[in-house]
């Protein structure tokens, strides 16, 4: 990995985890040796970041240089950390690690006061479990969305019949306690919802459909927009 990649990563991983981090922590989860971290930390001091603690005693980013200062005011902030919250509890874990990852990246723009508002906001979500519980890893349909690619999808209808479908994947819509995916169906040559907990497998495919994800799917939310409820 190239230095200047693995700074901007040393930066996140103190921007995440709690402080302070010991430098063995910081080791293990950047898989280099702790000679590295002790330099890699003094190169992000050296060009501005604001890093307290030593060796043997851990460390804590408490000035982010790579970040400019935002000016959120404090309903702004109860916002951002109510939307944040909400995304944990959906049962997405990748979702979930990226709003803790934003999180850390917003709260270390912050001036002091300010970031210890966001950390202790008023605004909570309590969900005791999880809206959706996921089954299917949906890293593969998330890609596909964002490359506009076809997938070949094992579908099973709501009699448990099973059908091989080859769509393109529009978007993905959390519902109250459904992941749903909109897409084009190529078998039925029409757009059509795609419940997750029904796939049971997902295949990438070579078939490209770019760039026509945005149009497709506006004019699909447009339909389902105009349709009697």
């Amino acid at each position: 990995m190239a230095k200047s990649n693995r700074l901007l990563q040393l930066m996140q991983v103190l921007r995440v985890l709690p402080s302070p981090v010991t430098a063995n922590r910081l080791a293990t989860e950047m898989s280099v040796s702790l000679r590295t971290i002790y330099r890699d930390i003094d190169s992000l001091r050296a060009a501005g970041a604001r890093i307290e603690g030593e060796r043997g005693y851990g460390y804590q980013l408490t000035e982010d240089y790579a970040l400019p200062p935002q000016t959120l005011n404090r309903i702004e902030i109860e916002a951002l950390a109510l939307g944040l919250g909400e995304i944990k509890c959906i049962g997405d874990k990748t979702l979930a690690d990226a709003a803790a990852s934003v999180l850390a990246k917003i709260a270390a723009t912050l001036p002091g006061e300010r970031e210890q508002q966001l950390f202790h906001a008023i605004s909570k979500i309590y969900r005791p479990q999880a809206r959706i519980t996921l089954e299917l890893d949906i890293k593969a349909i998330r890609h596909a969305c964002w490359i506009e690619q076809a997938l070949r999808l094992e579908y099973a209808d709501g009699n448990g019949d099973l059908s091989s479908r080859i769509v393109y994947p529009l978007s993905l819509m959390y519902t109250e306690h459904t992941l749903t995916i909109l897409a084009w169906c190529c078998k039925r040559e029409n757009f059509r919802m795609f419940r997750a907990d029904r796939i049971k497998s997902v295949e990438s495919t070579d078939i490209s459909f770019r760039p026509r994800r945005v149009t497709m799917l506006n004019t699909y939310l447009k339909i389902l927009a105009e349709s009697p409820q």
